[in-house]
């Protein structure tokens, strides 16, 4: 008896009650979930007429070879089941929705002149932080009104009095900064300013307005006219801000607005956000089509609302669901209060709706568009280099020194075409005393497929189609050596660079050049290519010099050793930060004395 046989007669053995299946590849591996209101019609339902199937059942019953389930009491309960399971188990061939946003700050930096700006992380730098926020979109959009009402700098000049004056730029002549670098501005006053502004973020633009409106109205009775036209223009800065934003959605306060589109195997979900009567953020995520539009559409909604701290009191939809009702209970249960899940027909909803769906569309036109471009590029690529494979994923190497020291070698990653920042990778030469280029890149790439045979790094893991390394025949030459000893057979050309280090031609490994000037979509994607992989590699060699410099400089005071520097080094990432740090807060962070703290603070203010 086949497998599938097997699998059939055992489904034909479930209970006809509600309940959670999980299919299992040949390691034991949970590779899906789903759940059923008939245990028993749903499994069977894979292993029966496997021919009418779409491709990706079919590849997926491929990989079957037994399933386990979990018999509930409602498909409510299999519902929440399911859900909590894939976050589990992450299965291949489930929805696996990641959050591709990482929480931001409101930054107020620690100087002489502190600016407002967005910020990743908390860092113990002395600065004010406001948040975490969820919303990049809506930090970025406050952070923008705040320097916009308040005149606020949002160059990276320094504006302490020991910097030289320079030219104002053009945001000072078009009324969108103070002009601090004119010095016309008293630190005491713009003091104030921001701290006005840390007000507008602690209160909200709603309240800082009717108190500013306040403020205007009394310095008028008082006939401080020059005072009550400052706060007039102030507030007509935010009004007229709030007005190229708002979106006016009746009596609708808050809603998630959900809609979906989709292209061949892809589908692409969309979703606007809306507080207090205006659009503040917008989600989207591509997926594949796995398991059918319908399975996707309810996946969705119960993985992306599944434990969510907070759940919008709206939920609008473009689409219709064939288990509506059940997916209502779900959003109740998850939010712990009443959840209104509509689909509107006509009206400013459905209006909304309509445009979540036309950000679907263009999303996804937009990522085919770049792909087909790419794609086409790749094959073109493939065919003049006669490789066997088209190389969807390149890899490109580089090194970087300063004399004999510092020297480094960076890798960087092209997946189908584009940067794949994720899996860049940087390598700091150990075997190599003095500046040797040929013996550096060597050593690189030794390293890097002893990763790949270890398994044990992620982007290391992948066996790249092509390689390209940064130089020319002596370098093909060099490094054919360490391709042939590790038995990695794996294409690789260097890249040729003229007179003024541009690209001009390939080195293959078989000693010949492959001119590409004339060929533009090959000759662009290779520019890209030797250009970010030279701008990696330099930018990580400037660090690491920085980083040693600082060191050094820091040794050089009585008591500090290599220990406390790594320590500081760890910790600020400039001599700035660490001369904007008071003697406590160095004290504290580093975990040392207040008299090493004091020596520390005193070099910093000599230099």
């Amino acid at each position: 008896m086949n497998i599938l046989n097997m699998l059939k007669n055992k489904a034909l053995n479930l209970t006809n009650n509600p309940g959670v299946y999980l299919m299992k590849n040949s390691k034991e591996t949970i590779i899906y979930i789903g759940k059923a209101k008939n245990l028993k019609n749903r499994v069977v339902s894979y292993f029966r007429n496997v021919s009418s199937h779409n491709e990706k059942i079919k590849k997926l019953i491929e990989n079957v070879v037994d399933f386990d389930f979990v018999v509930t009491k409602s498909e409510f309960e299999a519902l929440i089941l399911e859900c909590s399971l894939i976050k589990e188990y992450k299965p291949k061939y489930n929805i696996l929705l990641k959050d591709s946003k990482g929480y931001k700050y409101i930054k107020i930096s620690k100087e002489e002149f502190p600016k407002i700006s967005i910020s990743n992380k908390k860092n113990n730098d002395g600065a004010k932080y406001f948040g975490p926020y969820i919303s990049s979109f809506s930090v970025k959009q406050v952070v923008e009104e705040i320097n916009r009402i308040f005149l606020l700098p949002t160059c990276k000049n320094n504006f302490s009095k020991k910097n030289v004056i320079k030219r104002p730029c053009l945001n000072f002549y078009i009324n969108r900064c103070m002009g601090l670098c004119k010095k016309n501005v008293t630190r005491e006053y713009y003091i104030k300013i921001i701290e006005e502004a840390i007000k507008y973020i602690k209160q909200g633009d709603v309240l800082y307005l009717e108190k500013i409106k306040k403020q205007m109205e009394k310095a008028a009775q008082e006939q401080d006219f020059e005072y009550a036209i400052k706060l007039r223009d102030k507030i007509k800065s935010i009004e007229k801000i709030h007005e190229t934003q708002k979106v006016f959605l009746n009596n609708m306060l808050e809603a998630d607005v959900i809609a979906f589109a989709n292209l061949e195997d892809e589908v692409c979900f969309t979703i606007l956000k809306i507080k207090n009567g205006k659009i503040y953020d917008k989600e989207y995520f591509i997926l594949k089509n796995e398991t059918g539009l319908e399975n996707l559409k309810e996946e969705f909604l119960s993985s992306y609302y599944y434990k969510k701290k907070y759940i919008a009191k709206n939920i609008i939809l473009h689409f219709e669901l064939l288990n509506l009702n059940l997916y209502k209970e779900y959003l109740n249960n998850q939010a712990q209060r009443r959840v209104v899940v509509k689909i509107p027909k006509k009206g400013v909803l459905k209006n909304l709706t309509e445009m979540a769906y036309e950000n679907c569309k263009e999303t996804l036109a937009l990522k085919n568009r770049c792909i087909v471009k790419e794609n086409k590029t790749l094959k073109k690529l493939q065919k003049v280099l006669n490789i066997k494979k088209t190389p969807n994923y390149i890899e490109a190497y580089d090194i970087s020194n300063l004399g004999d020291s510092e020297i480094v070698g960076g890798m960087v990653v092209f997946k189908n075409g584009l940067p794949y920042k994720k899996n860049y990778r940087k390598f700091k030469i150990k075997t190599i005393a003095k500046r040797d280029d040929f013996s550096s890149m060597k050593e690189v790439l030794t390293r890097r497929i002893k990763r790949f045979k270890e398994g044990l790094d992620e982007s290391f893991k992948i066996k790249p189609d092509l390689i390209f390394i940064d130089g020319g025949k002596s370098h093909v030459l060099t490094c054919k050596d360490v391709f042939k000893k590790e038995n990695f057979d794996v294409p690789f050309f260097g890249i040729v660079k003229n007179e003024k280090h541009k690209t001009r031609a390939i080195y293959s490994s078989e000693g010949k050049e492959i001119d590409v000037i004339s060929l533009t979509e090959i000759f662009l994607l290779l520019t890209k290519i030797q250009e970010e992989v030279h701008r990696f590699t330099i930018t990580f060699q400037k660090s690491v010099h920085k980083k040693n410099s600082l060191k050094l400089n820091l040794t050089e005071i009585k008591g500090i050793g290599h220990n406390i520097a790594n320590k500081i080094l760890k910790y600020y990432s400039s001599l700035e930060q660490l001369k904007n740090s008071d003697v406590e807060e160095i004290s504290k962070t580093i975990k040392i004395s207040i008299k090493q703290a004091e020596k520390i603070k005193n070099y910093m203010e000599k230099m």
